[in-house]
């Protein structure tokens, strides 16, 4: 081997890498920011689950044990209602993930030393948040109601039988044995078609230049918004399909039941499907080639993966990666997917995520026809 002709190379090699600056920076960033990433959001403890309380009792022993699930900060009981209907709505529309009912005579039981009842309501989509939650209430309503009997016990001078534990009825919703494919092929469905939608246009525009026939697109009389239309409409057409097929297979093969309404499911996939493809035509007109084009696709798929709630349960990220997260169209078609598959909602319940992409889906079009039109002129 000539040495000489080896370091030769080597210098061209650099020389390449040094003048394509994006390529050069992304190398160097990508790993300072993943490592961040995956920090902060590669984490299954779960904290401050949203909790929605309905106090019925309204007695010094009922708010004890309420401030004891917020003192444990596995809880955050901000919300308050006053009948189940209520309730229903808050952990329908993902507002709370668990709640809480004291009955009337929760206090009088305990102190007459007898079995007072409370019930856990768990919303079982997210089996690893379900878990935590029903674990740590049954734990924090035991430790409570030990030491409120043993302190009225001492002071008629009796000792404490341990007779009057509270009896917790739980009941988990929507995945009440806590089966993990219920939450995860949901979101598999979603990841999937984000993935295929985001590499299938990130590489039109892309492959264009490289061979050459961009120019001859430019010299038409075409508008930039009619050719990225032109070129997303047999992309979306593909996106759908492709939907259809990944819905068919998640929900049929893996015997994962639709609750809600399969014609709004599939509409809404439609626009999912829209607003990937407008993140792949951005990056299109982004990137100088398809070796581009290729790392700001990983660039933008790996941390819709961990920050969506696809794998790890958003509310135990740091609240700068939440934030992050609210960034990234998949976090609310999850929230679309398993409200209409698992918890069989409807738009009454899922307006706000419906809104959030359509203008998510808007505004990534008008980006990219405004740096596509730059282009022409």
């Amino acid at each position: 081997m000539n040495s000489r002709r080896l370091i030769t190379i080597v210098k061209k090699e650099f020389i390449h890498i040094i003048r394509d600056k994006a390529s050069l920076g992304m190398a160097i960033m990508m790993p300072l920011i993943f490592i961040f990433l995956f920090g902060y959001a590669v984490n299954t403890d779960v904290e401050n689950i949203k909790m929605v309380v309905m106090d019925m009792d309204h007695t010094i022993e009922s708010r004890e044990l309420i401030s004891k699930f917020k003192n444990s900060n596995y809880f955050q009981p901000d919300s308050y209602v006053k009948n189940t209907q209520k309730l229903e709505n808050f952990i329908d529309k993902g507002e709370a993930r668990a709640g809480v009912i004291i009955p009337t005579g929760f206090s009088k039981n305990i102190k007459r030393d007898e079995n007072p009842s409370i019930q856990l309501i768990i919303d079982g989509t997210d089996p690893t948040i379900a878990r935590t939650a029903l674990q740590n209430g049954m734990m924090i309503t035991q430790s409570y109601a030990l030491q409120i009997q043993k302190k009225y016990l001492e002071k008629k001078g009796l000792k404490s039988s341990n007779k009057g534990v509270i009896d917790i009825r739980t009941r988990v919703w929507y995945n009440p044995n806590l089966e993990s494919t219920k939450f995860t092929i949901p979101g598999l469905i979603g990841l999937i078609m984000q993935n295929i939608t985001v590499m299938l246009t990130a590489f039109s525009l892309v492959r264009e230049k490289e061979k050459g026939t961009l120019e001859l697109l430019i010299v038409t009389p075409i508008r930039s918004g009619e050719l990225i239309l032109g070129k997303m409409i047999p992309y979306i057409f593909i996106g759908c399909v492709d939907f259809l097929i990944a819905l068919f297979f998640g929900t049929y093969w893996f015997n994962v039941g639709i609750e809600g309404n399969v014609f709004l499911l599939i509409l809404l996939g439609f626009g999912f499907v829209i607003c990937s493809l407008a993140i792949g035509m951005l990056i299109s007109t982004v990137a100088q080639n398809q070796a581009q084009a290729m790392q700001m696709t990983i660039f933008f798929i790996l941390p819709s993966v961990l920050l969506s709630g696809f794998v790890f349960p958003r509310e135990a990220m740091a609240y700068p990666i939440q934030i992050a997260g609210n960034f990234i169209p998949l976090t609310y078609f999850l929230k679309i997917l398993r409200g209409i598959i698992l918890k069989g909602v409807g738009i009454d319940y899922l307006w706000k995520e419906v809104i959030v992409l359509l203008v998510m889906g808007m505004l990534l079009l008008g980006i990219a026809s405004i740096r596509f039109k730059k282009k022409l002129d």
